[in-house]
Order: C-alpha cells, then structure tokens, then sequence
C-alpha cells in the first residue's frame, strides 16, 4: 500500500511551528507533496529540508517568501523532475516530479487568480500551457499521481457558498468547463471521488467569518492520476484533527506495490484509520 499526501502548507516554515513534522513522522506517509512553501532551501532547518526518514526534494520560487513547491519522500526516487519547461511557470515554483519506477508523484500548484485581473490572465495561461504537458504526460507511459492545489473547485458540491462564488476565481464557468475537460476527454481522474462522493468535503476554508468553525469551505486540492490508478484508491480521506495551514491534508491510500525502497522509518506505520479520522 502506498500512502501519498498533499498539502499547501502556506509557508512551510509555518506549518512546523504548528506541529506538521510530528503529524507527519506518525502519519506512515510514503510521499508528500507540499505547495506553497514560501521559502528557499537555505532559509530551512535540517528537519525541514529532510525529516527524519525521508529525503527532501525543492523546487523553489525565484521570489523569496512566495510559492515554491516540495516533496518529501520515504522512497529513493530514481529521477526529480523540476519545472514544466515554461519560464512564468519556473520562476514561481510550481512543479516537481519524482519518479519511482514506471510512477510519478509530482506536487503541482496552479496560480491564484483571487488577487486581481493579471493574476486571473496568467491562470488562464497556465491552465493553457499545462494540457500540453498533461497529454505529453498521458501518452509517455507512465503512471502519474499529481498532487496539489490546483485552485479550481470543480462543481457546485465541492464548495459551500456556490452561489456567490459564480465570478470569482476558483469557481469561474471558464475554470470548471477546464476541470470538466480534465475529468472528462483528456481522461484524467479525481482520485478523492473515486470512494468518495460525499457532499461538504472541503479542504482551503478562509481565515474570515469563522469558516472553519461553520465549514465554510472549498475542495480546491488534488490527486489527479493516469487512468490505470483510478480502480487503485483505497481509501481517501481529509485530515481535520489539527491545523498546520488554511489547507487541510489530503491523504490517498493506493494499492500499489511499493516502487523503491524505503527508508527506515523514523515512526512505526500506522493504519490509516488512525491517522487520518
């Protein structure tokens, strides 16, 4: 079994002042995949460049304190991918892949387009120039879990207040008529809905109007997987216990074989039930 999760840490500084690396050397996490970490290598400690048992891969947003992307791994990747190839995309940190065997777990992280009309534009880019890359993905034979904040909730259940979130980014008609083409002919699957398809599942709730208390939120982070590891998931879940950012953990178990060592442990494995009700 193969435990993967992805979580926009909103400052990855941040979330281990509020308790992420004990949750995580707990948690019996084969890969994480973190966004928005808002930091460069040399600004990070040595238990957060690599906790204890995992090795630690960056890919670093050129602006300090903004973006940047992460993966911390208990499996020795075979090969780390960083960047998409465009340099909008790479300068802000928002790709890095790692490569185990024939599986690829990469942390993606889709631009924000809430701060105004040019951040929206450069969504749409983004958004333009990654099918390419998905298909070039699709085609090239290897399976792909793509972890992350994608900053898209996809239908009217995968956010509370759908109404009057119509014009705003993240729910825009034009960015869900994306995720439909996502889900539908590029042929990408929605691994959470694949055993999960309960309303009021949300994992980025606002830091106003009490909206974690009344779960007021959206469903706005990821795992996107190749077609083959759809009838793969086992068990998804939403970890809620604690907060270590606005975004809350997504966490997938996959029956997959494991695809390369792993490193000792620096925590027993537990069960998923444990960690992540």
């Amino acid at each position: 079994m193969l435990r993967v999760v992805s979580l926009n840490a909103n400052g990855l500084r941040s979330a281990f002042r509020k308790g992420f690396l004990q949750w995580l050397l707990d948690s019996g996490t084969d890969v994480v995949c973190l966004q928005e970490i808002k930091a460069h290598v040399a600004q990070l400690d040595e238990e957060q460049r690599a906790p204890p048992g995992y090795l630690g891969y960056f890919g670093e947003a050129e602006k300090r304190g903004y973006s940047g992307v992460a993966i911390y791994s208990r499996l020795r990747p075979d090969r780390i991918r960083n960047g998409l190839g465009w340099a909008a995309a790479d300068r802000e940190g928002r790709y890095l892949q790692a490569d185990f065997g024939d599986l690829s777990v990469a942390s993606v992280y889709l631009p924000s387009g809430s701060s105004g009309p040019q951040r929206q534009a450069a969504k749409f880019e983004f958004m333009e120039r990654f099918v390419p890359a998905l298909r070039r993905r699709a085609r090239d034979g290897r399976r792909y879990i793509l972890c992350g904040d994608w900053n898209i909730a996809h239908r009217k259940m995968d956010l509370k207040n759908w109404r009057g979130n119509q014009k705003n980014s993240g729910f825009l008609p034009e960015e869900r008529a994306w995720m439909n083409r996502l889900f539908g002919p590029e042929g990408w699957c929605d691994a959470f809905r694949q055993v999960n398809t309960e309303e009021e599942q949300y994992t980025w709730w606002s830091n106003r109007g009490r909206a974690w208390e009344k779960n007021v939120g959206w469903r706005i982070d990821y795992q996107v997987v190749s077609p083959s590891l759809a009838d793969k998931v086992a068990r998804a879940e939403i970890y809620k216990r604690q907060r270590f950012s606005d975004h809350a953990p997504l966490i997938l178990d996959y029956r997959i074989p494991l695809p390369s060592r792993r490193l000792r442990s620096a925590r027993p494995r537990r069960s998923a039930a444990r960690v992540t009700r």
